[in-house]
């Protein structure tokens, strides 16, 4: 004959082994964390890059993204223009975008596209245009947006970041926006 368990006993039951087997894990967990590397391993993970196999870079602070971008904006405001402004490190990765009061929907991903393609080539955006003449597939590079209003910031003469801005009703307008931005910068 089976013996049946009331629903109080099963609930008990089950709590103690959920209970047995999350002790289980931690205390296997608990045990591997604490157990010593091979000789091997820690080798491996100790053993430090010479000089030669890293670089260094400079980078733009969040303030100093900060500065440009609002710099880029209260030119914009000065004209009557609405626009948006993005600001990308050396790497392409976004510091910052702010989007102008009435700036366009489109602007913020044409801002971050011509800030990462004028720091990727270390050029103004405006004469990356030309170069589709000779070399039309650069505008499917992912990413890219081959249209003026895009700067690179330089420390020396390595591109640090890039400052894109979209809204305006030309690519000039824009680029001129975003070369007030780095001209706040000095």
């Amino acid at each position: 004959m089976k013996k049946t368990l009331s629903r109080r006993a099963r609930v008990a039951t089950g709590g103690a082994v959920l209970a047995a087997v999350a002790a289980g894990t931690f205390g296997t967990v608990a045990a591997n964390a604490s157990a010593p590397e091979s000789a091997q391993d820690a080798a491996v993970s100790a053993a430090p890059a010479g000089k030669r196999d890293t670089t260094t870079s400079t980078h733009l602070t969040i303030d100093a993204a900060t500065e440009a971008a609002q710099a880029a904006l209260k030119a914009a405001k000065k004209e009557g223009q609405r626009i948006t402004v993005a600001v990308v490190d050396r790497n392409g990765n976004t510091i910052l975008t702010m989007r102008g009061d009435g700036a366009g929907p489109q602007s913020y991903e044409s801002a971050e596209k011509k800030a990462y393609t004028a720091v990727s080539w270390n050029a103004p955006t405006s004469e990356l245009e030309g170069r589709l003449e000779n070399a039309p597939n650069l505008k499917d590079i992912p990413g890219t947006l081959f249209l003026g209003g895009g700067v690179p910031v330089t420390a020396g003469k390595a591109p640090i970041a890039g400052i894109g801005v979209a809204g305006a009703p030309s690519g000039a307008l824009d680029e001129k926006f975003a070369q007030a931005g780095a001209a706040a910068l000095n």
